[in-house]
């Protein structure tokens, strides 16, 4: 009998949320030609992903796999973190001090 994990769906896609603990929605797109008149469509999908360690950020683009259901929605999980996006506008605590600090000691 033969192996059935190597039969398994595995996608790219862009995080475009972070649903709670240990969960993400990824957006993945594809081209379909329109039954009809044979025009290609942009077509694009959700599906919820289970992210076991909470490494994905919102804008990654993540590597995914089909698994078992895990929940009533979730039947994809995180492979790995393909390309991490940008931070824009927020740092950490830490990082405001430190600027902070490194202003007042230049006045």
């Amino acid at each position: 009998m033969e192996n059935s994990r190597n039969k398994r769906k595995d996608l790219t896609g862009v995080v475009t949320s972070i649903s709670g603990d240990k969960s993400i929605k990824v957006t993945y797109s594809y081209k379909k030609a329109h039954p009809r008149y044979r025009k290609v469509i942009n077509r694009k999908t959700v599906v919820h992903v289970h992210d076991e360690e909470n490494t994905a950020r919102l804008g990654d683009k993540v590597e995914i796999m089909e698994t078992r259901p895990l929940s009533r929605l979730k039947r994809w999980r995180l492979v790995q973190v393909l390309e991490r996006a940008p931070m824009l506008g927020k740092k950490t605590l830490a990082e405001v001090e430190a600027e902070q600090a490194a202003e007042e000691a230049e006045a």
